[in-house]
C-alpha cells in the first residue's frame, strides 16, 4: 500500500474509508511528519513522485499569530455617516458577521437608528499574506466553519485588518499548554512547527489558500504562460460561467458520483486511465490550485471556471500548468497516474458550484 505526500493518518480503518470514497475528512488538523507504517509494522513503499514544480504550497507563505480578541455581543444604534466597515472596526467585530447576523446584504445600506445585533465571540484579524488554511490551523479550528460563520464567497480573498469571527473551541497561543521541550540527537537537530504539518481537503484549498491583501488593490490578471504566481500574490478567478463542461479524458468509470456503500460517498467520478495518459481542462478557467499537498488525492489541480464553478482533478504523476494560469477547455493540463492514495492508475474529477460537489455525469456530454 502505498501512502500519500509523507503524511501519516491515524488509524487503518480511517484510511481504507477514504481509499473506498476518494474523499477527505473536512477541517484542519495537526498531523504527524513520523515515517508511515505498512499494516505489517514496516515501513510502506514511497508514494509515487509528482512532477510538479513547486516547492510548498501557497497557505505555508506566511505563519499566523493565535491572538485574537474577545468581543461582547451587544445592540448598536447606527448613527449618521455610519457605514458598516466602520462600525465593525468601533466594535471590534467583522463587518461579515454583523451583516450575517442582521440579515443584511451588499450594498449593506444603514438607516440612522436602526438597531445592528453585534455578535460576541472572539475575532482574528488578518494580517498581510495570511491565508485562511493558516488561519485555521493557528486556531486549531476548521477552515469550514470560519467561511461559514463570515459569510465568505468567491473569489475568498481576505482583506488586511479584516476582523474574522471564529467559531467555538479556538484556541488562544496563550492558552495552549506548553509544548514537551525536544531533545536533538546527534544529526538530527530540533526544527521548528510546520504550517504545512495539517490535513487539508478540495473545499480548504478553493476557500482558503488565497492570500490577504490591502482592500482596494488590484489582482493581477491571469495569463495563458506556464508561469507561477508568488505565493503572496491572490489568484484573480473568473466573474462567471457560461460554457460547457467536457470529458478531461476517455475511459470506464471505476466509481461514480455519491453513495458507495457501507455509509460511504464519492465527490466525483473516478475514471480508468494509463499511467502517462493525458487529461484535460474541462471549461476554460485559471487554476487556482497545482500541487500535491492534498495527500490522498496526490497530484491536484483545481480550475476555477467563474460564477462558483471548480473542476478538480486527482491522481496526477505530471503537472504541466501552475498556479495563476489561465487555461482553455481541452487544454492538458496534465498525466494520470496512481499518486496519492489511487490503488490503480485513474483520474479523480469533480464539479463544484458554490463549494458543493455534483456529479459531473450531469453536465458532461453523454458518452
Amino acid at each position: 500500500m502505498a501512502w500519500g505526500n509523507k503524511r501519516q493518518f491515524a488509524g487503518l480503518a480511517a484510511t481504507a474509508a477514504l481509499l473506498a470514497t476518494g474523499c477527505i475528512p473536512g477541517g484542519v488538523s495537526e498531523q504527524g511528519l513520523q515515517p508511515e507504517i505498512s499494516e505489517a509494522g514496516v515501513a510502506a513503499e514511497p508514494p509515487q513522485e509528482v512532477v510538479t514544480g513547486s516547492d510548498a504550497p501557497v497557505w505555508e507563505s506566511r505563519s499566523v499569530a493565535a491572538n485574537a480578541a474577545d468581543v461582547i455581543g451587544t445592540i448598536y444604534i447606527v448613527k449618521p455617516g455610519d457605514t458598516l466597515r466602520g462600525i465593525g472596526n468601533s466594535t471590534g467585530a467583522g463587518s461579515e458577521a454583523i451583516a450575517a447576523a442582521n440579515g443584511l446584504s451588499a450594498p449593506y445600506m444603514l438607516r440612522p437608528g436602526q438597531q445592528l445585533t453585534i455578535p460576541g465571540g472572539r475575532y482574528h484579524t488578518v494580517a498581510q499574506g495570511e491565508t485562511g488554511i493558516a488561519i485555521a490551523y493557528a486556531y486549531r479550528v476548521a477552515w469550514s466553519d470560519i467561511v461559514a460563520l463570515n459569510a465568505l464567497s468567491e473569489p475568498y480573498i481576505l482583506r488586511i485588518g479584516q476582523k474574522l469571527k471564529l467559531p467555538q473551541g479556538a484556541q488562544l497561543a496563550s492558552e495552549r499548554p506548553a509544548p514537551p521541550a525536544a531533545t536533538p540527537t546527534a544529526g538530527n537537530a530540533a526544527k521548528p512547527g510546520r504550517i504545512g504539518a495539517l490535513v487539508v481537503n478540495i473545499d480548504d484549498v478553493v476557500t482558503g489558500s488565497q492570500p490577504a491583501i490591502a482592500e482596494g488593490s488590484a489582482v493581477p490578471s491571469a495569463k495563458p504562460a506556464r508561469a507561477p504566481v508568488a505565493a503572496s500574490v491572490p489568484v484573480n478567478v473568473p466573474s462567471a460561467f457560461a460554457g460547457r463542461f467536457t470529458w478531461p479524458l476517455t475511459g470506464p468509470l471505476l466509481t461514480r458520483f455519491g453513495p458507495v456503500g457501507k455509509g460511504q460517498i464519492s465527490n466525483g467520478i473516478d475514471i480508468t486511465a494509463s499511467r502517462g495518459q493525458p487529461f484535460r481542462a474541462a471549461a476554460d478557467g485559471v487554476v487556482s490550485y497545482a500541487g500535491s499537498e492534498v495527500a490522498i488525492y496526490g497530484g491536484l489541480i483545481l480550475v476555477s471556471h467563474g460564477g462558483g464553478w471548480v473542476s478538480a482533478y486527482g491522481h496526477a504523476e505530471r503537472i504541466d500548468v501552475t498556479r495563476g494560469q489561465a487555461v482553455k477547455a481541452g487544454q492538458v493540463l496534465g498525466a494520470a497516474g496512481q499518486s496519492g492514495f489511487a490503488e490503480a492508475p485513474k483520474l479523480h474529477f469533480e464539479l463544484r458550484k458554490d463549494r458543493k460537489p455534483v456529479d459531473p455525469l450531469l453536465y458532461l456530454p453523454k458518452n
